[in-house]
């Protein structure tokens, strides 16, 4: 999916994302405040500065994604793949991180 596609179906109203491969995308900026991203790729995504509150990262590849400055309030990142993940700047206030991987295995 690209970046155009994905804030196109977000602002028709679309907020369920689960299993789009977004591996790659540039989504820098980009306001996805709710949206469920369950069991999807956003490995290598650019997301620094993405409006994140409360989306739903259950079980997501976000291994090498840049979240710098992100905002991640209530966003729930349980059991999604965070290696190599740059977090600087990031919020994740109220945000939930049980059984993130953060390690190689």
């Amino acid at each position: 999916m690209t970046r155009n596609e994905l804030l196109s179906r977000y602002a028709a109203g679309e907020r369920d994302f689960s299993q789009a491969d977004l591996r790659g995308v540039d989504l820098s900026g980009a306001d996805l405040a709710g949206a469920d991203f369950i069991g999807a790729d956003l490995s290598q995504t650019d997301l620094t500065g993405a409006m994140l509150r409360g989306t739903n990262f259950y079980n997501a590849n976000l291994a090498g994604a840049i979240l710098r400055r992100a905002d991640l309030s209530w966003a729930d990142l349980s059991w999604a793949r965070i290696v190599g993940a740059v977090f600087t700047g990031a919020t994740v206030t109220k945000g939930v991180l049980e059984s993130a991987i953060g390690d190689e295995e």
